[in-house]
């Protein structure tokens, strides 16, 4: 079986490898090399070296608020995301009654596109701040409030289906030998069960943190950035930049270089720390 699939690998990886080279790999590396051009079409691209690079971190560009903007919420998003769907794969795996049609009811959000959850929550939210006459793109800190109610509306049900497929697998007979040795129920949680679900935390964690940093259409939908771009992130930023100033094509791509070193910094550092924490079962 084994020299089968020595024989035949090249026949099943070069296919990929020629598509992954066409989707990624070729345009990855052009928009690199686009990065440090002036251009309005790939046709007519003219070198100008660094320049992109100092006008997006410049003072007029909003890409090092949006940065902030969306570091802040990210942080905030991905604490609150995993301690409640953590919270609520416990309770839904105590065999309570009801426990499938809890588990599908907190699943469906995500399945709900990101713009429609965008304007359908901006009405809700503004349908409430209507009472005290203002709006969620009023202050800042209604659209901030707003973005991370969204986000965990919409994942905290995907990451919870996770944690649940993770406490299950962890082995009964540790936690009857943990409750023999008198320990306490948050004892097992924090010294047994915690530690043997880290898989799910390391792949929670990597989902909520990229999903949250990339964050577009639900921002996009509920605030547009507004007000004065105070709760504008960084791929709002990057989307405005690239096709809302003519001239400015360059400038954009340099900000969606920056982003994506960003990302894969921060995942890499975060799948890292996590993975070291993980326990083989």
């Amino acid at each position: 079986m084994e020299k089968t699939l020595k024989r035949y690998f090249v026949v099943f990886t070069v296919p990929t490898l020629i598509a992954f080279s066409f989707a990624f790999i070729i345009p990855f590396v052009q928009g690199l090399y686009l990065s440090f051009c002036e251009f309005t079409t790939v046709g007519n691209a003219k070198w100008v070296g660094l320049e992109n690079y100092k006008l997006a971190f410049s003072s007029g560009q909003g890409f090092t608020s949006a940065m902030l903007f969306t570091v802040a919420f990210t942080v905030v998003s991905v604490i609150t995301i995993n301690l409640f769907a953590f919270t609520i794969a416990l309770m839904l795996t105590r065999k309570l009654k009801g426990t499938n049609l809890f588990r599908t009811v907190f699943f469906m959000p995500n399945l709900i596109g990101g713009i429609v959850l965008g304007y359908t929550w901006q009405q809700m939210i503004n349908a409430v701040l209507y009472q005290f006459e203002t709006t969620i793109v009023a202050n800042p800190k209604y659209g901030f409030v707003g973005l991370v109610v969204l986000m965990n509306w919409q994942m905290i049900g995907y990451m919870m289906i996770i944690y649940i497929a993770g406490l299950q697998n962890v082995p009964t007979e540790l936690i009857e030998a943990a409750k023999i040795d008198g320990a306490t129920a948050w004892q097992t949680l924090i010294k047994v069960k915690l530690p043997m679900v880290m898989s799910s935390v390391t792949i929670c964690m990597f989902l909520t943190l990229s999903n949250s940093f990339k964050l577009f259409d639900q921002n996009k939908a509920l605030t547009n950035g507004a007000p004065m771009n105070k709760t504008q992130m960084l791929a709002l930023n990057i989307y405005d930049t690239f096709y809302g100033k003519t001239g400015y094509e360059g400038v954009g791509q340099a900000k969606a270089v920056v982003f994506f070193v960003i990302v894969a910094v921060i995942a890499l550092v975060q799948l890292s720390f996590t993975r070291s924490k993980e326990v083989e079962q």
